[in-house]
């Protein structure tokens, strides 16, 4: 009885997979890192559904679990999602993490782990901190190897597309050079002639 209820959950935890993959291909449609995350409630049922937008929405916190979790906020009538489950194609950052603990999430599912951003066991292990006041039960490596090739098929796009027009990609994940768009990334020269500064030579 013990193996079925778990041959059960293993396949629960696949279809809210495959469906976090369909939002990450979206998110690869819309030239974004393709990551794509659900959130079941503690009856299995998806109340929302999201992938990574930073770029469209010129919104660096604008992750596929942080959209996620806002989209549910309304539709729960709450802030806490007790005994919810968040399915992400790619292990969670530091800041999805935290927020995923403040929301009171009870179970992680993510794919592939990231080496470099991981916040669930790879990087960092939010997930056993006691030094944190929620605990949350992580499952990993499910569908894995399909979460791995979207990611290396979008970066091996990038790359051939970095390789024929190095200075539009040179700003890192977005698909314009924002360092001729954005003030704060303008450097001295440009910043010469901001209100900010204007103020700061003033003396206020």
């Amino acid at each position: 009885m013990k193996s079925f209820h778990g041959f059960i959950m293993s396949m629960f935890f696949r279809l809210l997979m495959e469906e976090a993959l369909g939002e990450a291909r979206k998110a690869l449609l819309e030239g974004e890192v393709p990551v794509g995350a659900i959130l079941a409630d503690s009856h299995g049922v998806i109340v929302s559904k999201a992938h990574n937008q930073p770029i469209s929405l010129h919104d660096p916190t604008a992750h596929a679990e942080i959209l996620a979790l806002r989209r549910a906020g309304p539709l729960c009538g709450n802030y806490r999602y007790e005994g919810a489950i968040l399915a992400v194609t790619i292990e969670p950052c530091p800041m999805c993490m935290a927020a995923a603990i403040h929301a009171r999430i009870a179970c992680l599912v993510f794919g592939a782990r990231d080496p470099k951003w991981g916040a669930a066991g790879s990087l960092y292990d939010f997930a056993k901190d006691n030094r944190l006041n929620h605990r949350i039960e992580v499952i990993s490596g499910v569908m894995e190897e399909d979460c791995v090739k979207l990611m290396q098929d979008f970066f091996q796009t990038r790359r051939g597309k970095n390789q024929k027009n190095p200075e539009r990609y040179r700003s890192g994940r977005n698909g314009v050079d924002s360092k001729s768009t954005c003030p704060v990334n303008s450097g001295a020269r440009g910043f010469e002639s901001h209100p900010l500064r204007q103020m700061k030579s003033a003396g206020r």
